[in-house]
């Protein structure tokens, strides 16, 4: 008999993402539009996100997914097909909509394994404007969105849990095995702003990550700002910057395996010069690197993030990014994101700078956004605006 999680575990997990991770930490309000974006595996999920929605007075927008019909999609359809974009329909989705909320379930993870990957590549790009409608908008503060997980059996037997165990990781990760998940969350909150206050005094121009398998310099650039704690993302107990490009210098290592359009890569090593990748190994996958990294600007980085090994309640691989990039274990984790930065991390109001300052700032665009991780021991020296150095970040954990 396969396991399904408790009610009352649902419960939680609905409460907390409309009540807690929507609108930055707020909670969604009265009269407002919530978009519920759900595989048909975690119909029980989205059942208690409806009541959830409704409970707090806003307007529940459902769209369940059937499974399967992406590996369909990609057999059969045309170039013509995989282009095609309902431009007055989505346009119109996203003005009526003020959150997201997407639950990620798979059921195969490797389902797109066989799939031409110029083909997803395509798909992506052409969908491209409904990214850069809801990034205007959020930056506007109209919009915000969360991202959950919701376990399959797939899922827990790629990380060797049993599915009951995979569910414990998850309620153990945000706190649902908790009385009042908010609470906790709230607590989590308030140490990350913390962090993020303590780094946004240091002016910090460079970091320089040095270990066993990493020696990457990264320019953060002007008008950074470090961020964390915002709801988008359950669990999210990292704290990240979208850094200047064009400043990144050295290699890195992944001890962590990535996940990435049905396909698997282990051991990947890639090395920047002049803000570019130019050389990506890998033990496994190598190819599927190479090919993401063709599209346009997927060879510079998008995101720098380091992640507290005090804070994380996660300590297992889940083989899954939302998890994995958030994992303390003894050495925390260090991830970067190849492709779109965030212009959350911008420090002032987001919504001014035009297409043309954002490149002037190093801040990158591109329809990918793809998360490595690395839980390997290293050390995080910050160099400072009066050319003084200090140390952020050692032992997994953040010292600021």
């Amino acid at each position: 008999m396969t396991y399904e999680p408790p009610k009352k575990t649902l419960e939680k997990y609905a409460d907390l993402l409309v009540n807690f991770a929507l609108n930055s930490g707020k909670g969604v309000k009265k009269g407002e539009v919530v978009q519920c974006v759900v595989d048909d595996v975690a119909k029980p999920l989205l059942v208690e996100l409806h009541k959830a929605i409704l409970q707090a007075g806003a307007h529940p927008m459902l769209r369940l997914i059937p499974t399967g019909i992406s590996k369909d999609y990609f057999a059969l359809a045309s170039d013509s097909q995989l282009t095609y974009f309902p431009e007055k329909y989505i346009h119109a989705r996203c003005d009526e909509i003020d959150h997201s909320i997407s639950i990620i379930s798979d059921v195969d993870p490797f389902e797109l394994s066989k799939v031409d990957p110029a083909k997803i590549f395509k798909s992506m790009q052409s969908k491209k404007k409904v990214r850069e409608w809801l990034n205007e908008k959020e930056n506007k503060g109209k919009f915000t969105w969360t991202l959950a997980l919701y376990g399959t059996q797939a899922m827990a037997k790629e990380a060797g849990m049993s599915l009951k165990q995979y569910w414990q990781t998850i309620e153990e990760a945000c706190y649902l095995d908790k009385k009042d998940p908010i609470a906790e969350w709230k607590a989590i909150q308030k140490e990350q702003m913390r962090v993020k206050k303590q780094l946004d005094s240091m002016k910090i121009q460079w970091v320089h990550v040095k270990g066993k398998n990493i020696d990457l310099r990264v320019k953060i650039g002007e008008r950074r700002a470090w961020f964390g704690g915002s709801g988008r993302n359950i669990p999210s107990y990292e704290i990240f910057t979208s850094p200047d490009w064009r400043g990144t210098e050295g290699y890195i290592y992944f001890n962590q395996p990535l996940y990435r359009y049905g396909n698997r890569a282990e051991g990947i090593r890639l090395e920047f010069k002049n803000g570019k990748v130019v050389k990506v190994d890998a033990k496994k996958g190598k190819k599927l690197i190479e090919n993401m990294i063709k599209q346009k600007n997927a060879n510079k980085l998008g995101e720098f993030s380091l992640t507290d090994s005090r804070v994380s309640r996660i300590t297992k691989f889940t083989a899954n990014t939302l998890f994995d990039e958030n994992i303390g274990g003894r050495y925390g984790n260090t991830h970067v994101a190849l492709g779109a930065a965030y212009k959350d991390c911008f420090d002032g109001d987001p919504s001014k700078p035009t297409k043309k300052e954002w490149e002037k700032m190093g801040y990158n665009d591109s329809v990918e956004h793809t998360d490595i991780i690395s839980t390997e021991d290293r050390t995080v020296t910050a160099l400072l605006a009066d050319g003084s150095e200090k140390v952020i970040y050692n032992d997994g954990k953040f010292t600021v």
